[in-house]
């Protein structure tokens, strides 16, 4: 449970989103990230709110198939491992891996 501590402001530096879980352990989101679930589709991590009455961190992610829907999960479980007991055959650690894509120009500006 994250404390109900009115002045918590979440921390944004270089294109990350910086918090603090119960634990005290740092851990990230990557804003415009694009992630990939570990059942293999693709999404992009627009923002990550503030809920209004718990101050609980939820991870705002759009779907890139279909409609492009927008979902919200809370932050714990975005960052969760995958259940390997559940799913034996599934390589990925975590449920949501950040995705390094890069250009296939190299622009020289």
């Amino acid at each position: 449970m994250v404390p109900r501590n009115k002045s918590f402001r979440p921390k944004y530096r270089n294109g990350f989103f910086y918090c603090l879980k119960e634990v005290y352990k740092l851990e990230n989101i990557k804003i415009k990230g694009i992630y990939k679930h570990f059942k293999g589709d693709y999404y992009l991590v627009e923002d990550v709110a503030i809920h209004t009455e718990t101050n609980e961190k939820i991870v705002i992610y759009r779907s890139l198939y279909g409609e492009g829907i927008l979902y919200a999960r809370p932050i714990n479980m975005f960052l969760s491992e995958v259940d390997h007991e559940k799913y034996p055959n599934i390589k990925q650690k975590e449920k949501f891996e950040l995705q390094k894509i890069e250009s296939k120009n190299k622009y020289k500006g």
